[in-house]
């Protein structure tokens, strides 16, 4: 019924001069964009719930079946079998690389990792206790006053320049942001080092003793920025393609970016997550978290579950779950307490109707943050983590957007519900 009910939508819809477009994988979508035009209407979507805003061939989420692939590529396969500097070539251009090809990226992002002396001097600006989003938006939006050679947007050479910079430098103004914060003194790159472990060394190293790199903490760093490196068109991705319409500079894209994934209800999520988990405690508590959140009336909300696109288990996080027991095993915190609350919170939610109704399943929050916090990261730099991975997910989405050449600046229509023309009282 629903399949003949769908053929009929879209008979009608294309009788009525409105094509069909159709993707590789996912819904069919209706071209409005001559709409207004013919009948003077706009389409109302709050949210863009319903809106394809672009033609993207980068990444596919198929919510209802827990499908998520990069350029084809489900997620759970480039976790197990790829690593993050591999995951971000095959994201940026396309397919994975040769041999040959990757040594020759890995070679670029090593060759630009390093921040302009000047640049370093921007931290001593800003107070000990800033939130590292707060210096990281700061920061990245002021690269665009020190790399002049990669500001015109219409050269693709400095496009690309300017992308392999952004994700080259994300981790070393990520890492600054933290030791500044802590009064260490800021660490420079370390080119033995891959991607993944270089940004621990850069976190955690001390100038006076070598770094002494844990191979399992480093495989899980890896792991947390392929599963985040790219998630279609989100807000903080939706906010780097606007703002790129307008023709603004790939710095400034990004540190928009970057302001869009703090949000709370975004990447700020994982750390809700872990202050939900030490409020609860102990697993005896969880039965009233759970009668609070089933109480309309209650504005308490279990974070870590549910997702925009998901109406089943995301795909991330069955990985950073296993991931994050290895770990916990490796490191003899096999009775961390908040795990224990997780797993037991997770296991009653998954058994609940209320739960199982709503297709409330465990996101990738649920679980990142608690592998996050078991490898010393603090809980402020979280989102910082989660930024230094979604980089080349916008720098990926910023390239195919210039690339595509006939996307225009983006500007939504609103429904106005305001007062009506009026005139101005004159004499009052």
């Amino acid at each position: 019924m629903a399949s003949y009910v769908r053929a009929e939508i879209v008979e009608e819809v294309t009788e009525g001069g409105f094509p069909i477009q159709t993707g590789t994988l996912g819904p069919q979508a209706v071209d409005i964009q001559s709409l207004y035009a013919r009948y003077g209407l706009l389409a109302y979507d709050p949210g863009y719930r319903s809106t394809a805003s672009c033609k993207s061939a980068i990444t596919f989420v198929d919510g209802d079946s827990g499908v998520l692939a990069y350029r084809g590529y489900p997620i759970e396969q480039l976790a197990q079998h790829s690593n993050f500097l591999e995951v971000a070539y095959l994201l940026m251009f396309g397919e994975l690389p040769t041999g040959e090809q990757a040594v020759r990226f890995r070679d670029d992002v090593r060759q630009h990792n390093l921040l302009h002396e000047q640049v370093i001097s921007f931290f001593r600006g800003f107070r000990r206790d800033a939130h590292p989003m707060a210096v990281m938006v700061a920061v990245v939006g002021a690269l665009s006053a020190f790399y002049h050679d990669d500001l015109d947007i219409g050269d693709p050479d400095q496009r690309l320049n300017a992308a392999i910079r952004l994700v080259a430098k994300m981790p070393t103004i990520a890492a600054a942001s933290y030791t500044y914060s802590t009064g260490r003194p800021l660490r420079y790159p370390r080119n033995e080092y891959d991607y993944a472990a270089n940004f621990m060394q850069m976190l955690f190293g001390m100038p006076n003793q070598d770094f002494v790199l844990d191979p399992v903490q480093a495989r899980a760093m890896d792991m947390i920025l392929i599963l985040h490196a790219d998630h279609e068109q989100n807000a903080s991705t939706s906010t780097v393609r606007m703002a790129a319409s307008s023709g603004a500079n790939p710095f400034a894209c990004i540190a928009a970016g970057i302001a869009s994934l703090w949000g709370p209800a975004h990447g700020g999520a994982n750390e809700e997550v872990v202050k939900m988990l030490m409020e609860i405690g102990r697993p005896e508590n969880i039965p009233k978290v759970i009668a609070r959140a089933k109480d309309k009336s209650d504005p308490f909300r279990l974070m870590g579950f549910g997702h925009r696109l998901y109406k089943n288990v995301d795909p991330r996080a069955k990985v950073i779950q296993e991931t994050a027991r290895k770990v916990l095993a490796h490191l003899g915190l096999e009775n961390d307490p908040l795990m224990a609350v997780a797993m037991e919170l997770e296991q009653i939610a998954l058994k609940d109707e209320y739960f199982i109704e709503r297709k409330l399943y465990p996101n990738v929050d649920f679980y990142s943050g608690i592998l996050l916090r078991a490898m010393g990261i603090p809980t402020k730099m979280f989102t910082a983590v989660f930024a230094v991975a979604r980089t080349v997910g916008w720098v990926s989405q910023w390239l195919e957007l210039h690339n595509d050449g006939t996307h225009g600046i983006d500007r939504p229509r609103q429904l106005y519900v305001g007062k009506p023309l009026r005139n101005y009282p004159v004499g009052r």
